[in-house]
């Protein structure tokens, strides 16, 4: 009974950013997540956390407080063993809440790993424990875009991704310009999270071309469901292609696959929940397709998570694990510590090693 699911409660987790983060989508500059602890009978506690982005896929923190108070009942009285079964019943119960869903598959992984103390990173395979992320410049001015680009530098982070999509590809050309002008070196991810036509982004591209800038990856440049333009630019864009909203579960990567519609598939755990990222990293694989992860607007409690993830299974070539460098506050201690852009996990011992700084602090 020591593993058996005694509570499960769930509070607003809101953090300040220091700026806004802005996408082709529109910005956030508060980071509305939430929450979740589970408790077993044994007294050992599990977190999570759930951090639904509006501008990305319209998940907001009210819709996802309503998911999990709608399966609380559920989850109460199982077994952590049985994880695999629990986030059955989530992706059953609240197929629509892909932050819920994975809120309480963390706090329930969480306390599993603590009780056989164990960390989080070993569970998902043991491959590695470390990672090389890169840093975001959001979307904004030619001028933030370059002073952005010198606070990732002086911060020693060798990789940039860069937001675009927000106004137009002029306007685009000129900011990536003025970063590999500050940057010749940075291998550079373009992120247009859906803001682009194939025809505006075969455009940008040979802009760039033109330039000798050739980028690292392209991520999402076309609508989530635009199909015919994702196979038009992996046929004709030049650069990898890689999917993200479009890769909003299994099927959709199944489908991607049989499509070839992408080179990577990005990971994000807030959109599937664990078990769901675990079938799309198994299909990617298969399908020769690479691996990135990535997140929402997270703390450092479920970047970290991500990281777990990722060094655990390994074989993930791109990482966008940053936006704790983007919150004004960490509500939180402990996680993975950072070393330029290299994210190390091994002196985590058990679970996947955060923990509320109040309850710390109590």
């Amino acid at each position: 009974m020591s593993t058996v699911i005694r509570t499960l409660s769930v509070a607003p987790l809101d953090i300040p950013l220091r700026s806004p983060f802005g996408i082709a989508g529109g910005a956030q500059e508060v980071a509305r997540n939430l929450l979740v602890t589970v408790e077993l009978m044994n007294g050992v506690r599990g977190y999570g956390e759930a951090a639904p982005f509006p501008a990305f896929n319209g998940e907001t923190q009210e819709k996802a407080l309503q998911a999990i108070e709608s399966v609380r009942s559920a989850v109460e009285g199982g077994d952590v063993r049985k994880w695999r079964a629990i986030a059955g019943l989530l992706r059953d119960r609240i197929p629509a809440s892909g932050s819920a869903r994975c809120a309480i598959e963390t706090a329930i992984l969480d306390a599993l790993t603590r009780h056989y103390r164990l960390p989080m990173y070993v569970f998902f395979g043991g491959a590695g424990h470390t990672l090389e992320t890169d840093m975001t410049i959001t979307t904004g001015t030619v001028e933030e875009a370059a002073l952005a680009t010198l606070d990732i530098l002086e911060r020693g982070i060798r990789q940039i991704k860069v937001k675009i999509g927000g106004y137009d590809v002029q306007h685009d050309l000129a900011r990536i310009t003025a970063i590999r002008a500050l940057a010749p070196d940075a291998p550079l991810i373009l992120d247009g999270n859906g803001g682009f036509t194939a025809e505006t982004m075969l455009e940008l591209l040979g802009a760039l071309s033109l330039q000798q800038i050739v980028p690292a990856l392209v991520e999402q440049p076309v609508a989530a469901d635009d199909w015919p333009g994702l196979r038009q630019l992996v046929q004709w864009g030049g650069a990898p292609i890689a999917a993200d909203e479009t890769a909003s579960s299994s099927l959709n990567v199944l489908r991607i696959v049989q499509e070839r519609a992408a080179h990577v598939i990005n990971i994000k755990l807030m959109k599937t929940g664990i078990v769901e990222a675990l079938e799309i990293a198994a299909i990617a694989r298969a399908a020769g397709l690479g691996l990135m992860i990535g997140g929402m607007v997270e703390s450092i409690l479920a970047m970290t998570v991500s990281a777990h993830f990722a060094a655990g299974l390994g074989g993930f070539r791109f990482v966008d694990l940053d936006t704790p460098l983007f919150l004004a506050t960490n509500p939180f201690q402990g996680g993975f510590e950072l070393r330029g852009g290299v994210i190390d996990l091994c002196h985590i011992a058990t679970g996947h090693g955060v923990e509320p700084a109040t309850l710390l602090a109590a």
